[in-house]
């Protein structure tokens, strides 16, 4: 077993800094799982058989539910943070990120669906404490550190985490610590309104977060979901991505010229402006499909930026909040994800394809004032429904984005009869 030195956490300042930590974990992991799942071939004409096609629509179910579970994992780090007096955190930084961003070990990047993305996820997921290799894309690197011998530190700081359920297991010690140093009661000082709760959302494990056994049994539910129950995984993501690697390598042996995913490769429109290491898009068309998935997915991150921020909003406009930001997933980020995939990178022909790249080109932006967030957002809505409908023009007629603009436009409508009524 591997010895992991433990995460140390004695403020509140540091508590809300690692939890801020845990919230841009869970959300490029999500991206991730999200991307492979989008890179799965959908059709025998994409070169696989009937019994292969069913094998790829179980993983592609299957990787689905564990992207929706990191979206509840989101949730409830949100609540975690809420409930100690902060907001939710959804900033991250742009993909790849292969060393700076988090620990070492820790590196992340979008990769389609295959043997080394299986094993990196496995790697991801793995329980406390288990020695396991990431995927050979993934080299760790050796970064330096200053040595400077503070008796107190004042500011958080970067604190190595070996696994997903080390950080959280050094969270829930922060909260216990903070309880016993200030009272329950002056930890959790967020108001119980600004938590999401299955009221707004469906999921039977959210829970709102009022004091410590509510904040230990949230933590309990994302390690529980991801590597296992205090060592059970058999039903984690861990041991769900451990049968469906054992399943692809006999599909593998069987025919080794079995391929599940497009040749999809995580693309920009234009150079980002963190990551060093980037791929650009060249072909119009997927250009712009590209850059409305990229608006989508922010106006997205913004809805719910809104909704959690629990300002003035009545428990209807709370409602439709949510409603809409889980809605854009399934009507405009899983059917454009799909599409780009399908769409090639360059104007020459070339195998491969392009994927979404989950820009974050303006991160943490939020919309603190009721009347005017809703005009925002009315008008956003309105804005990618003509750009999607434009799209369809002339010889380019796509069912996926007439389907996407004739969402986007109803969510501008239901948001407009709430700005006309106030």
């Amino acid at each position: 077993m591997a010895q992991e030195n433990p995460i140390k956490i004695e403020d509140r300042e540091e508590l809300i800094y690692m939890l801020s930590e845990a919230s841009s974990l869970e959300h490029m992991i999500m991206c991730q799982y999200l991307f492979a799942a989008f890179s799965l071939k959908q059709d025998v004409s994409e070169g696989v058989t009937a019994t292969q096609l069913e094998a790829i629509k179980r993983w592609e179910r299957a990787i689905s539910l564990v992207a929706t579970q990191e979206m509840l994992h989101l949730t409830l780090v949100s609540n975690l943070l809420s409930a100690i007096g902060s907001i939710p955190f959804f900033g991250r930084p742009n993909f790849p990120q292969k060393a700076k961003y988090f620990p070492p070990g820790v590196q992340m990047a979008l990769l389609p669906f295959g043997s080394g993305t299986l094993q990196h996820f496995l790697y991801l997921e793995r329980p406390e404490g288990m020695e396991l290799q990431d995927a050979p894309e993934f080299e760790v690197l050796a970064i330096p550190k200053p040595d400077l011998p503070l008796t107190d530190e004042l500011v958080p700081q970067t604190q190595d985490f070996a696994t997903v359920g080390h950080l959280y297991r050094g969270i829930e010690q922060g909260f216990r610590h903070l309880v016993d140093k200030y009272g329950e009661k002056q930890v959790f000082i967020g108001p119980p309104r600004a938590q999401a709760t299955q009221e707004y959302f469906s999921w039977p494990e959210l829970l709102p977060v009022t004091d410590l056994a509510s904040a230990v049994q949230a933590i309990e539910t994302i390690v529980e979901q991801g590597e296992g129950s205090r060592g059970d995984w058999r039903h984690s993501h861990y041991g769900k991505f451990l049968d469906i690697a054992q399943e692809y390598a006999d599909l593998k042996q069987q025919d080794p010229q079995f391929e599940p995913a497009r040749s999809t490769v995580a693309a920009f429109v234009r150079p980002p402006s963190d990551p060093a290491d980037f791929v650009l898009i060249t072909e119009p068309h997927t250009a712009a499909v590209s850059e409305l998935f990229n608006a989508c997915y922010e106006v997205l991150l913004q809805t719910l930026l809104r909704y959690f921020i629990h300002g003035s909003e009545t428990g209807e406009e709370q409602k439709l909040l949510s409603d809409i930001a889980v809605n854009m997933m399934f009507e405009a980020i899983r059917p454009l994800g799909t599409l780009l995939t399908t769409l090639p990178i360059d104007v020459q022909p070339s195998a491969q394809t392009a994927g979404p790249s989950f820009e974050m080109y303006r991160a943490g932006y939020i919309l603190p004032h009721h009347y005017s967030a809703w005009i925002i957002l009315h008008e956003r809505f309105l804005e990618l429904a003509a750009y999607s409908n434009k799209l369809c023009e002339g010889e380019a007629v796509s069912p996926t984005l007439q389907s996407v603009a004739a969402s986007l436009h109803t969510f501008a409508t239901q948001l407009e009869a709430h700005i006309t009524a106030n």
